[in-house]
């Protein structure tokens, strides 16, 4: 048996799980881990500026390619409490990260040690495990457990806290014979599979909601299939936009009180019975409950069988893993339509399709300052289908998922339940870095954009390029359209007269200096016909220089971007898309 200290045993035992890429801030209670990760010399690493935005950075790598889990590294104390958003917001999705932080020795654990703090039980609410590791001879099991459960059941992330006597010690370990444990997943059964689809069948108006559980199952491809297979729409929620391309003929739309398209709410509102696979019925999805279920009925599969009625209950459900459901679904659809059992639904797929050509929404707008719809036009002029968007909250995400087009899982990487700002910089270093080849677009709005925008040194230092495409009217907008309720404007502005640049006319912070300061490229739009231009010398420069490429655009200061508190009832502040020319890269107005 092989002597070795306890970190040497972990960092053996990442390396055989996968878990390969690093992001994070070294320190004195966790100095032993990476004098480990030197040693060996098999596990990436890249620095951020701050740790809260590491955790981001290995959630947008988990989120960029199945099967992978982005690691998190930190010291004692402030390291671990900075990491919580980021746990929260991957915990929240349903996203494997694994956090790991320094701390201060056993015996001094309850002497109020320097950077002594209990993490275990501030992680505990916000991670699938959280758990300090007391014995030396513990961290191999630790770690083999906490990779076991990131993947099963519903994925999540995992906190591992290694006080420093516990790294340094020795202890007897063999990676030789290291195995990760089998992860079993649920799955249906045919005559589960049955009984959805003889629901389905039965319906006159059918749709299938399709969740993020979808892509973290890699199962895009199977729900096509059966898509296809039982002619049934398909409305993405937010978290699975992209399991079908945005330009398939039973792409309905996306469902929602602001993140949804027209036709897709009264898609939802005209059909008769929903089957959800791999979704959790967010209420930004539903509204109301009684609005989103009056008059159908609803067939709910979930991975988490806690997750069944938690919002509604299902008149049938099936507690299953995505892929796995799917596999079986396919397999009855395919026996159905050789028996020539499966309803026809070409009429329904038809109507369905109508009303993507009669209710779109105006992006074609000529405006200055520039009206945000603009940009969302010129970005699908600019970026083809192999774009991967990433964003997380606000005006400009809402907008932008009413407008721009997706065609791919992990496609659109946005932080869902949580929304943390300051997330888009660092979570789309992550995806980066995951997927250096592709071309990787992040959008923000300005205060996004500035949380965390330190981050964009570590793009530029180690050559991790993307496209960030900032829109900036210099207010908390989502926050000032919320208070328009409560007749008020206040603490929302972001605006003043920056003396060093007088030219942005009182919009206040300098984005352009900033991130040239921080080593990277970056341009300012001013006028709607600039935007286009600017977005292909972006593509260029990001090819030349191998750093991040901020895109500012300034926009109108006060927008109200279509929402409401209903599917039925959304308010649409803008004209509306009469003609193709109003929305000329919608695909629906054009085939």
């Amino acid at each position: 048996m092989t002597r070795m200290r306890a970190v040497d045993a972990a960092v053996l035992i990442l390396e055989k799980e996968g878990a390969v890429q690093t992001f994070g801030l070294p320190g004195a209670a966790i100095n032993p881990f990476y004098s480990a990760m030197k040693k060996h010399g098999g596990i990436k690493h890249v620095l951020a500026r701050h740790v809260e935005a590491a955790s981001h950075m290995a959630e947008g790598y988990t989120r960029a390619k199945a099967g992978n889990i982005g690691v998190c590294i930190g010291t004692s104390g402030p390291a671990g409490t900075d990491m919580i958003t980021g746990l929260y917001s991957a915990s929240a999705d349903s996203i494997p990260i694994l956090c790991i932080t320094g701390q201060a020795p056993v015996a001094k654990l309850h002497k109020e040690d320097f950077q002594a703090v209990d993490i275990t039980s501030i992680a505990k609410p916000v991670a699938k495990w959280a758990v300090t590791v007391m014995e030396p001879a513990q961290v191999p099991g630790t770690f083999q457990r906490a990779f076991h459960l990131m993947r099963e059941g519903r994925p999540g992330p995992v906190l591992i806290d290694l006080p420093i006597d516990v790294q340094l010690a020795e202890i007897d370990f063999d990676i030789a014979t290291y195995e990760p444990l089998p992860v079993a997943r649920p799955a249906a059964t045919r005559a589960q599979a049955e009984k959805a689809l003889g629901l389905l069948n039965d319906a006159d108006r059918p749709l299938i909601v399709a969740g993020g559980g979808v892509i973290n199952a890699d199962a895009a491809d199977l729900l096509v299939e059966f898509a296809e297979l039982v002619g049934v729409p398909v409305v993405p929620t937010l978290m699975g936009w992209g399991t079908i391309p945005d330009d398939h003929p039973l792409a309905a739309g996306m469902v929602g009180l602001q993140t949804s398209h027209r036709y897709g709410n009264a898609t939802l509102l005209a059909s008769d019975l929903v089957l959800g696979i791999g979704n959790r019925w967010a209420n930004r999805h539903t509204g109301s409950v009684a609005t989103y279920t009056d008059g159908r009925k609803f067939v709910h599969v979930d991975i988490e069988p806690t997750q069944i009625g938690r919002v509604f209950a299902p008149d049938y459900s099936i507690v299953s893993d995505a892929r796995a459901a799917l596999e079986v679904f396919v397999e009855v659809a395919r026996d159905w339509a050789a028996e020539g059992r499966l309803a026809d639904r070409s009429a329904w797929e038809e109507e369905c399709r109508r009303r993507r050509t009669t209710l779109q929404r105006k992006t074609h707008f000529d405006n200055v300052p520039i009206k945000p719809q603009r940009v969302y036009e010129e970005m699908n002029r600019a970026f083809g289908p192999d774009t991967r968007y990433v964003s997380t909250i606000g005006l400009s995400q809402i907008q932008a998922a009413q407008m721009l087009h997706v065609y791919r899982p992990r496609h659109w990487i946005n932080a869902g339940q949580a929304g943390p700002l300051g997330w888009t910089v660092p979570a789309t270093l992550g995806v980066a870095t995951a997927d250096p080849d592709s071309t990787v677009v992040a959008l923000s709005g300005d205060y996004d954009f500035q949380f965390l925008i330190e981050e964009l040194a570590v793009g530029a230092q180690f050559n991790i390029p993307y496209i960030h495409v900032v829109v900036n009217n210099s207010y908390l907008g989502l926050i000032r359209q919320a208070q328009r309720g409560l007749e008020m404007d206040y603490c929302v502005q972001l605006s003043f007269e920056n003396i060093n640049s007088p030219e942005l006319n009182g919009y206040g912070v300098d984005h352009v200096k900033v991130a040239e300061g921080l080593g990277c490229k970056a341009l300012r739009v001013s006028e709607p016909d600039e935007i286009l231009p600017a977005l292909e010398q972006a593509k260029k420069l990001m090819v030349e220089f191998r750093v991040p490429i901020v895109v500012e655009i300034i926009l109108e200061r006060v927008t109200n971007v279509a929402m409401g508190t209903e599917i039925d009832n959304l308010v649409e502040f803008e004209e509306l898309a009469e003609r193709p020319e109003d929305a000329p890269t919608a695909i629906a107005l054009h085939g």
